[in-house]
Protein backbone atom coordinates (compact mmCIF):
# COMPACT_ATOMS: atom_id res chain seq x y z
CA UNK A 1 0.00 0.00 0.00
CA UNK A 2 1.15 3.30 -0.78
CA UNK A 3 2.15 5.74 1.52
CA UNK A 4 0.78 9.29 1.74
CA UNK A 5 2.67 12.29 2.43
CA UNK A 6 1.98 16.02 2.84
CA UNK A 7 4.93 18.22 1.99
CA UNK A 8 4.11 22.05 3.89
CA UNK A 9 5.31 24.96 2.71
CA UNK A 10 7.89 24.01 0.18
CA UNK A 11 8.30 26.19 -3.49
CA UNK A 12 7.59 24.44 -6.14
CA UNK A 13 11.14 23.54 -7.73
CA UNK A 14 11.53 21.76 -4.18
CA UNK A 15 8.13 19.92 -4.10
CA UNK A 16 9.02 18.72 -7.12
CA UNK A 17 12.20 17.61 -6.05
CA UNK A 18 10.30 15.96 -2.97
CA UNK A 19 8.08 14.25 -4.84
CA UNK A 20 10.49 12.91 -6.78
CA UNK A 21 12.62 11.28 -4.08
CA UNK A 22 9.48 10.23 -2.21
CA UNK A 23 8.17 8.12 -4.95
CA UNK A 24 11.71 6.92 -5.81
CA UNK A 25 12.61 6.07 -2.48
CA UNK A 26 9.80 5.10 -1.13
CA UNK A 27 7.24 4.41 -2.98
CA UNK A 28 5.03 7.67 -1.57
CA UNK A 29 2.46 9.61 -3.10
CA UNK A 30 2.88 13.59 -1.82
CA UNK A 31 0.06 16.34 -1.50
CA UNK A 32 1.04 19.67 -0.68
CA UNK A 33 0.08 22.69 0.85
CA UNK A 34 1.17 25.99 0.85
CA UNK A 35 0.04 27.57 4.29
CA UNK A 36 -0.59 26.89 7.55
CA UNK A 37 -4.86 26.72 6.85
CA UNK A 38 -4.25 24.71 3.64
CA UNK A 39 -2.75 22.20 5.47
CA UNK A 40 -4.70 22.22 8.07
CA UNK A 41 -7.60 21.48 5.84
CA UNK A 42 -5.85 18.85 4.11
CA UNK A 43 -4.85 17.50 7.15
CA UNK A 44 -8.65 16.79 8.40
CA UNK A 45 -9.31 15.81 5.40
CA UNK A 46 -6.94 12.71 5.25
CA UNK A 47 -4.71 10.77 7.31
CA UNK A 48 -1.34 11.31 6.14
CA UNK A 49 1.94 8.46 7.05
CA UNK A 50 3.98 11.81 6.98
CA UNK A 51 3.81 15.46 7.05
CA UNK A 52 7.33 17.57 6.02
CA UNK A 53 7.84 21.21 6.55
CA UNK A 54 9.36 23.91 5.33
CA UNK A 55 11.17 25.91 7.82
CA UNK A 56 9.52 28.97 6.73
CA UNK A 57 6.38 28.31 4.96
CA UNK A 58 6.41 29.65 1.69
CA UNK A 59 2.92 30.78 1.12
CA UNK A 60 2.26 32.48 4.54
CA UNK A 61 6.06 32.79 5.64
CA UNK A 62 4.69 30.73 9.06
CA UNK A 63 7.38 29.03 11.30
CA UNK A 64 7.13 25.24 10.43
CA UNK A 65 8.49 24.59 14.03
CA UNK A 66 5.95 26.26 15.48
CA UNK A 67 3.65 24.55 12.97
CA UNK A 68 4.79 20.83 14.40
CA UNK A 69 4.69 22.40 17.81
CA UNK A 70 1.45 23.19 17.68
CA UNK A 71 0.38 20.03 15.75
CA UNK A 72 2.14 17.53 17.81
CA UNK A 73 -0.06 18.63 20.66
CA UNK A 74 -3.18 16.97 19.20
CA UNK A 75 -3.65 13.42 19.85
CA UNK A 76 -3.23 10.76 16.92
CA UNK A 77 -1.16 13.87 15.26
CA UNK A 78 0.80 12.20 12.12
CA UNK A 79 4.65 12.18 12.24
CA UNK A 80 6.59 15.43 10.97
CA UNK A 81 9.86 15.94 9.38
CA UNK A 82 11.09 19.14 8.69
CA UNK A 83 12.86 20.44 6.06
CA UNK A 84 15.66 22.83 7.13
CA UNK A 85 19.77 22.87 6.60
CA UNK A 86 19.62 25.03 9.98
CA UNK A 87 20.65 22.84 12.42
CA UNK A 88 19.16 25.05 15.33
CA UNK A 89 16.06 24.63 13.57
CA UNK A 90 16.21 20.45 13.51
CA UNK A 91 16.98 20.83 16.93
CA UNK A 92 13.83 22.50 17.76
CA UNK A 93 11.84 20.40 15.61
CA UNK A 94 13.04 17.16 16.93
CA UNK A 95 12.60 18.77 20.53
CA UNK A 96 8.64 19.37 19.50
CA UNK A 97 8.35 15.52 18.24
CA UNK A 98 9.33 15.59 15.23
CA UNK A 99 11.28 13.33 13.24
CA UNK A 100 15.09 14.57 12.63
CA UNK A 101 14.68 15.69 9.08
CA UNK A 102 17.09 16.65 6.45
CA UNK A 103 17.96 20.08 4.12
CA UNK A 104 17.32 20.73 0.95
CA UNK A 105 20.94 21.20 0.04
CA UNK A 106 21.05 16.75 0.78
CA UNK A 107 17.78 15.84 -1.82
CA UNK A 108 20.08 13.98 -4.03
CA UNK A 109 21.95 11.89 -0.69
CA UNK A 110 21.40 8.31 -0.13
CA UNK A 111 20.92 9.38 3.56
CA UNK A 112 17.63 11.26 2.66
CA UNK A 113 16.08 8.14 1.04
CA UNK A 114 16.93 6.20 3.99
CA UNK A 115 15.32 9.30 6.81
CA UNK A 116 12.15 8.95 4.85
CA UNK A 117 11.86 4.87 4.60
CA UNK A 118 12.31 4.72 8.07
CA UNK A 119 10.37 7.60 9.31
CA UNK A 120 7.53 6.04 7.36
CA UNK A 121 8.31 2.62 8.28
CA UNK A 122 7.93 3.53 11.76
CA UNK A 123 4.61 5.80 11.35
CA UNK A 124 3.18 5.05 8.47
CA UNK A 125 1.04 2.36 7.61
CA UNK A 126 3.43 -0.30 7.22
CA UNK A 127 4.28 0.07 11.03
CA UNK A 128 0.70 0.34 11.72
CA UNK A 129 0.18 -3.11 9.14
CA UNK A 130 2.79 -4.92 11.50
CA UNK A 131 1.07 -3.82 14.72
CA UNK A 132 -2.12 -4.77 13.55
CA UNK A 133 -0.60 -8.39 12.17
CA UNK A 134 1.04 -8.92 15.74
CA UNK A 135 -2.01 -8.18 17.61
CA UNK A 136 -3.96 -10.88 15.43
CA UNK A 137 -0.96 -13.31 16.01
CA UNK A 138 -1.74 -13.02 19.67
CA UNK A 139 -5.54 -13.38 19.96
Amino acid sequence: MQAHVLSIGQCGYDDSRLARVLQVEADAHMDRAYTVEEAKKKMMDKKYDLVLVNRVIDGDGASGVDFIAEMKKAEGSPCFMLVSDYPDAQAAAVANGAFAGFGKSAFGSPEVGQRLRQALHSCGRAGLEEKLAAKVVKT
